[in-house]
């Protein structure tokens, strides 16, 4: 399975970015091979309304079928689930490679709808 994780950085040992929509990167990884691809996700850094749902749009395109996260806000999730993207929440503090690793061991929550409120609601 392919896997996007929000993060700060490029690398798995990056720390996982709590935000969805405005994360500094996603880590497309293979959950089989361990192969993994950083995208920086800079155009929807500083976007004044819409990051959630472009940002989603983007993790379908990249061919990921789940996701892991801090937090996602109502836009974001209903682009994901219409590409049938599954969404993990992850604690704040892992590293990408410690929330894949939680994944994995089936300690993250998979969850069905936002766990924050949306900018512009």
């Amino acid at each position: 399975m392919k896997v996007a994780v929000t993060s700060e950085g490029s690398e798995l040992s990056s720390a996982v970015d709590p935000r969805f929509g405005r994360a500094k990167y996603f880590i497309l990884v293979d959950d089989e091979s361990g192969e993994f691809e950083a995208k920086d996700n800079q155009q929807n850094l500083n976007a004044a309304q819409g990051a959630g749902i472009q940002a989603g749009r983007n993790v379908i395109e990249m061919g990921a079928e789940a996701v892991i996260t801090g937090n996602v806000g109502p836009n974001a999730i209903k682009t994901l689930h219409a590409g049938e993207v599954k969404v993990y929440l992850c604690q704040a503090g892992l590293t990408v490679q410690e929330a894949m690793n939680s994944l994995k061991a089936g300690e993250l929550k998979q969850v069905d709808q936002a766990n924050v409120e949306g900018h512009w609601v």
